[in-house]
């Protein structure tokens, strides 16, 4: 009865006195709040600490009190009232975690910047025998240059990743000069569906191909390659 007496009333009466009790803060939803609300409360693909706090604020706006919304998800009641307060006072966004200090940086912000310019810069301008920089040879050569004492590998990706840089990656492309590509082309495509001058071949013909080696080939660069950027990929034109 105490309980129930402490749901309602935000007086808890014990022995002759009467001992105040707070009284939960009142929520009011606006119809896009509560679309959102529910949208992460029972989503699978939410987080499970969103979609506690989204269920303590839709239990909250049916008037519920602290105290019971505890008992029916099971929560601490302290946890509760934080979420509900904070969601009172701040709308949505109190719901997010509040930024936390951590621990001190390691690196200065000039540091990273000098990292991820040397991602843009292609290894052949470094003197390094690589085509690409894959991210332990970035850490590798920021420690030589002097750039940082010290550097891991999953910290130069997680650096590159902020600025989508990804200078492990290339594409490759071909400026067609030749004027009769077109109808050089288009023989040797039918040749690859089994067609000679618009005859289809027959179960004992074949085509052998003396020229399928296209890694050992002779390549020359018309076009410099052009070094990676953010959200680009360093390119490479062959001919």
């Amino acid at each position: 009865m105490r309980q129930a007496a402490a749901d309602r009333d935000p007086f808890l009466l014990i022995g002759s006195s009467a001992v105040p009790v707070a009284v939960a803060c009142a929520i009011f939803l606006t119809a896009t709040d509560r679309k959102r609300l529910k949208k992460v409360a029972w989503s699978h693909k939410s987080e499970y600490r969103q979609r506690v706090r989204a269920q303590i604020v839709l239990h909250a706006a049916r008037g519920r009190s602290n105290a019971r919304i505890a008992r029916e998800t099971g929560l601490h009641l302290d946890t509760v009232r934080r979420w509900r307060r904070r969601f009172a006072e701040q709308g949505l966004a109190g719901l997010q975690d509040r930024q936390r200090s951590g621990r001190p940086s390691s690196f200065t912000p000039l540091q990273a910047v000098e990292v991820k310019a040397l991602a843009c810069r292609l290894p052949a301008e470094s003197g390094v025998p690589l085509s690409r920089w894959p991210c332990p040879e970035l850490a590798r050569e920021a420690v030589t240059r002097g750039i940082v004492t010290f550097l891991s590998a999953s910290t130069v990706r997680r650096w590159l990743k902020a600025d989508a840089l990804k200078p492990w990656q290339h594409h490759s492309w071909i400026f067609i000069t030749d004027p009769d590509f077109r109808p050089r082309a288009q023989r040797v495509l039918d040749l690859y569906a089994r067609t000679f001058e618009g005859t289809a071949m027959g179960d004992d013909e074949y085509v052998i191909s003396a020229d399928e080696k296209t890694s050992v080939q002779a390549r020359c660069r018309c076009h410099p390659t052009l070094a990676p950027g953010r959200a680009r990929a360093m390119r490479v034109n062959h001919a």
